[in-house]
């Protein structure tokens, strides 16, 4: 597959993942061991399996790590949507976030396809 910084959906789950940081450190600090964690470690593992899917010895392996991604992503923005219900941080940065996470996922079942096809 070759190197995981080469990917742009990686690149973009990354550039992603720094973002729900900024946001999630105005939540509530009684919720840093709940919410805020579960959506910053969902962020990260998007990108996260992206890069260990990239390190297997073939893409049928990596098509795998690449739906545990898809699965990451579909967390995250359920955490996101009880974020916005819980009034955590402004409605129009909870949607900027959940329409990035879509566009994220989008990337990464174009991805899924080319791998598909490479079988």
């Amino acid at each position: 597959m070759g190197d995981f910084k080469d990917l742009k959906v990686w690149q973009r789950a990354r550039a992603f993942a720094g973002q729900v940081y900024a946001v999630t450190q105005a939540f509530p600090t009684a919720e840093l061991y709940g919410l805020t964690s579960q959506v910053r470690r969902a962020s990260v593992s998007i990108m996260s399996n992206l890069a260990e899917g990239s390190g297997r010895e073939n893409d049928r392996e990596m098509l795998r790590y690449v739906r545990i991604a898809l699965g990451s992503s579909r967390e995250l923005e359920s955490h996101l949507i009880l974020a916005h219900d819980l009034q955590f941080s402004e409605s129009a940065t909870l949607l900027a976030l959940r329409t990035e996470v879509q566009e994220i996922r989008r990337m990464r079942a174009r991805l899924a396809k080319r791998l598909e096809g490479d079988d």
